[in-house]
């Protein structure tokens, strides 16, 4: 799970360098999120960051962030 959290992270975002340093945060903000509120969402087409949306509220802050910064506008 970790892995495809970690790529659909990866895929989401631009592939710059501050995009990744950025990315590695997120990641770990929302790792123990991921784990808890979307065990089975597979990578890919923005399905995780529409899990962890949907779950917003019950996010950690630092997760609820980068969501939000995200989600579509």
């Amino acid at each position: 799970m970790r892995i495809a959290f970690n790529l659909l992270l990866l895929a989401a975002m631009s592939l710059t360098d501050v995009a990744l340093a950025q990315t590695a945060a997120e990641r770990e903000a929302c790792k123990a999120d991921f784990e808890k509120f979307c065990p089975g969402v597979e990578p890919g087409g923005g399905r995780i960051i529409e899990c962890l949306a949907q779950h917003l509220n019950e996010l950690t802050p630092q997760c609820q962030k980068a969501v939000k910064a995200h989600m579509p506008q």
